[in-house]
């Protein structure tokens, strides 16, 4: 049974239209108009036990509404939806102890207290006992590194703090799913890495099946293999990371760099590609795919080249594009 089921899942908003001016402020008080947003569309998908999977989108796809529907805080227009064998928003308690939700932009903890009394409410909760929750604060606060920060006030935290004691917050009755939307948000480089290592880490120990948004992209190249694409409320892309190269960019990088004291004019290199940069030293190509081999042959042969480099186009630049459509 694959852990996470949707089946034509959608959710329809009814949103109030208001005219501008006191003149439209006065219609509002004696006819309304409304119109509906479709913010997820009939999205289908399965996620095994143990998968992290990346969950992408613009802003406005439809990506936490999603996330919100499969942690029993929204109720969907129409469609199915099972996780790991509860409907969500039944709201049962057995389901409520099984997964987390951690959204990068909202707190759970008490904000004028010190973290680890949030921690043990939370422990209360859940029916966590103090030797597991004592364990759990331990092994966690390494990981992430802040197990000395566990009696300082949340306020007087960093961000990168907090969000590391929301992520312990969220893991103390160990979920078997875990929805997270934007862990990494408004955190530092340093940060980010100790959260995706973690991230990492936490799945490959506990085969925790995770559903990842993320506006960064190195945090989905280095924990994804799968990502689902989501735009305008419906799912364009399900499948591979590396696929999205395949199927949405039909072209390679090539980098040329001259012999010494060499060069070659920007006219000559339009002939073998589109020019993407020009350098008395080097020079970059977009080169279609199937013509990558014969274009590095004939500038071999034909121009003042001492090295040539391949590349993929960067992952960043794909998604762009496919959400630029």
């Amino acid at each position: 049974m694959a852990a996470i089921e949707v089946n034509g899942l959608t959710k329809v908003f009814r949103t109030y239209r208001k005219e501008p001016g006191l003149i439209g402020a006065i219609k509002g008080l004696f006819h309304r108009k409304y119109e509906l947003v479709r913010a997820v569309d009939q999205i289908s998908f399965k996620i095994e036990v143990g998968e992290l999977v990346g969950f992408l989108g613009p802003n406005g796809a439809g990506k936490t509404t999603t996330l919100k529907m499969l942690s029993g805080l929204l109720y969907p227009t129409s469609g199915t939806a099972r996780v790991l064998g509860f409907v969500p928003w039944e709201r049962h308690d057995a389901y409520r102890r099984v997964f987390a939700l951690v959204l990068g932009q909202k707190n759970q903890l008490w904000w004028d207290l010190p973290a680890v009394e949030s921690l043990e409410l939370n422990a209360k909760i859940y029916g966590v006992s103090r030797a597991q929750l004592n364990r759990t604060m331990a092994e966690l606060g390494e990981l992430l590194g802040v197990r000395d920060k566990f009696s300082i006030p949340v306020r007087e935290l960093s961000l990168g703090e907090r969000m590391k004691m929301e992520l312990i917050a969220a893991l103390l009755h160990q979920p078997k799913v875990l929805f997270l939307d934007e862990p990494t948000i408004g955190l530092d480089v340093v940060s980010q890495k100790v959260v995706r290592e973690f991230i990492r880490e936490y799945n490959a120990r506990h085969k925790t099946t995770i559903l990842l948004t993320s506006h960064y992209m190195t945090d989905i190249q280095e924990l994804c293999r799968r990502v689902i694409i989501i735009d305008h409320g419906r799912i364009i892309f399900d499948g591979q990371l590396d696929a999205i190269v395949d199927q949405f960019a039909d072209f390679k990088l090539v980098t040329i760099h001259y012999a010494l004291g060499a060069s070659c004019s920007a006219e000559r290199l339009a002939g073998y590609g589109e020019l993407i940069e020009h350098n008395p030293a080097s020079a970059v190509l977009k080169v279609k795919r199937d013509r990558v081999i014969s274009v590095c042959k004939a500038l071999l042969d034909e121009l003042p080249v001492s090295d040539i480099d391949i590349q993929e186009v960067p992952i960043e630049e794909v998604i762009r594009k496919i959400f630029a459509r």
